[in-house]
């Protein structure tokens, strides 16, 4: 919504109007309050390339010789300008001179009072005012002097509401993910085929973060070349060796069915690859669950992590098929720590239409939910996609659901349109997409050649979580 829009949508228009200097005598104040919140920090920096660790950097300023402090004065300059700029004398006023000194720092969390006050009325439109800012323990954290021109005419606008912020730490839901593994014990991985300096960094940087365990499965000689070019150590790793990459896939599998690992890892070989020896009927990892792919996605611009489904595996499932799809992704979401998670069943639209299949086959999934076919989540549909991430959206078509607006996953009526809206996500949103195939008798780590180094790491906290959360057994 825009700053017009949001203007019109309250319960009464607000204004912003000016003094002009007729209008002004000497005495006259204005004055506004904040709290310093970390947003305003960063939004501060991001503003002025101001980049000083005692300014920005939390574990900096806990340590430095300000001794915790996290904002500088110049926050309060700036809010002095506000007050000069907006209530007096107010818009159409310009600035000639402001001399500040700063008395105390301003701190993450502090509440401070800002005034200023007319000393002096000058020939030409000029003004002398007195400009301070008061924390809440009633101490003076600035001080100083402004020199303006008020304005010479009346005015008087509409105030505009300025739009939303949204600052994204690339990586920051994926940084939570691995802290929540630091407690448990590193999961025994076959790491199939990692034979490329992407496939065995990422292996051995999860090693080091104390997520797995790698078993390095594939062409001794092309993995120990692979960690060299890689700068990376294997040494003390154990080493599986096979001929190529269809033998690194069976021999993981087979590593798998004797008890010998407890999760797998995709290295540089085709997913197909992979999951031919996986889904083998007679030597793979098949269980009563059919397997689908989960991505993980750490979206800027969406508040908590989302999940969509299924992104890899399923081409065009059918209705049993589907009710899987939901259930694993639910279960991921019961280990990733969210106790109900809210799916959305996305299709064209809102509504069921006989002749678009997907409509039909969402309500009927919400009516196995009903009947304790699916467990464990809130689940609505059918959604469109804007709908299922959007409260604005939701609220224009008047749908009433726990879901509608609050996803925390998404299944596609298909791959086609699960692939496209991870990629979308990815490529157009800036998202980071950890991966997971859940279904099979242990998790499999899915890594593709773009994953950063981070994401790769979540890829395996993934899998990790979801052996050691809450989650029923699949045989």
């Amino acid at each position: 919504m825009s700053g017009h829009e949001r203007v019109k949508a309250g319960s009464k228009m607000q204004y912003i109007e000016n003094k002009t200097y007729a209008e002004i005598t000497v005495g006259d104040s204005a004055q506004l309050t904040r709290t310093l919140k970390q947003q305003d920090i960063e939004l501060f920096a991001v503003m002025s390339g101001d980049v000083n660790p005692a300014h920005v950097d939390l574990e900096y300023a806990k340590t430095d010789m300000f001794h915790g402090l996290i904002a500088h004065g110049m926050w309060g300059g700036a809010l002095i300008s506000t007050v000069l700029g907006t209530e007096l004398p107010g818009p159409g006023t310009i600035f000639l001179n402001q001399s500040l000194r700063f008395e105390a720092p301003v701190r993450l969390g502090d509440t401070v009072v800002v005034r200023v006050e007319v000393t002096d009325k000058r020939p030409k439109g000029r003004l002398l005012l007195e400009c301070t800012c008061v924390n809440q323990e009633g101490k003076m954290v600035t001080e100083g002097v402004a020199e303006v021109i008020a304005p010479e005419e009346k005015m008087r606008r509409p105030r505009i509401v300025l739009p939303e912020a949204h600052l994204h730490v690339q990586g920051a839901q994926y940084a939570r993910l691995i802290k929540a593994t630091h407690d448990l014990a590193a999961v025994r991985t076959a790491v199939v085929h990692p034979c490329d300096s992407l496939s065995i960094a990422g292996a051995m940087a999860a090693a080091r973060q104390g997520i797995i365990v790698p078993v390095l499965v594939g062409p001794r000689k092309r993995i120990e070349d692979a960690a060299r070019a890689a700068g990376q150590s294997i040494d003390g790793v154990e080493i599986i060796d096979t001929p190529h990459s269809h033998a690194a896939a069976a021999t993981a599998v087979a590593l798998v069915r004797s008890g010998k690992v407890e999760a797998l890892m995709k290295g540089a070989l085709h997913t197909d690859e992979l999951m031919e020896a996986v889904v083998d009927t007679a030597l793979g990892l098949r269980s009563e669950r059919r397997m689908s792919h989960v991505y993980v996605l750490d979206v800027p611009t969406y508040s908590k992590p989302l999940l969509v489904s299924d992104t890899a595996i399923n081409i065009y499932p059918d209705l049993t098929a589907k009710r899987d799809i939901v259930q694993n992704a639910i279960d991921l979401a019961h280990a990733l720590g969210i106790a109900q998670p809210k799916v959305a069943i996305l299709s064209a639209t809102e509504t069921v239409n006989p002749r678009i299949i997907s409509t039909v086959d969402a309500a009927a999934l919400c009516k196995m939910a009903d009947r304790g076919q699916i467990t464990g989540g809130l689940i609505d549909g059918p959604l469109a996609f804007d709908n299922a991430i959007s409260p604005a959206a939701a609220a224009t078509k008047g749908i009433i659901s726990h879901v509608a607006g609050d996803a925390d996953i998404l299944v596609a009526p298909n791959l086609d349109a699960a692939n496209m809206i991870a990629k979308q996500l990815i490529y157009l949103a800036g998202a980071d997409a950890a991966g997971i195939v859940l279904g099979a008798k242990v998790p499999i780590v899915m890594t593709s050649r773009a994953d950063s180094a981070v994401t790769r790491l979540a890829s395996c906290a993934l899998a990790q979580l979801f052996i050691n959360g809450p989650r029923p057994s699949v045989s």
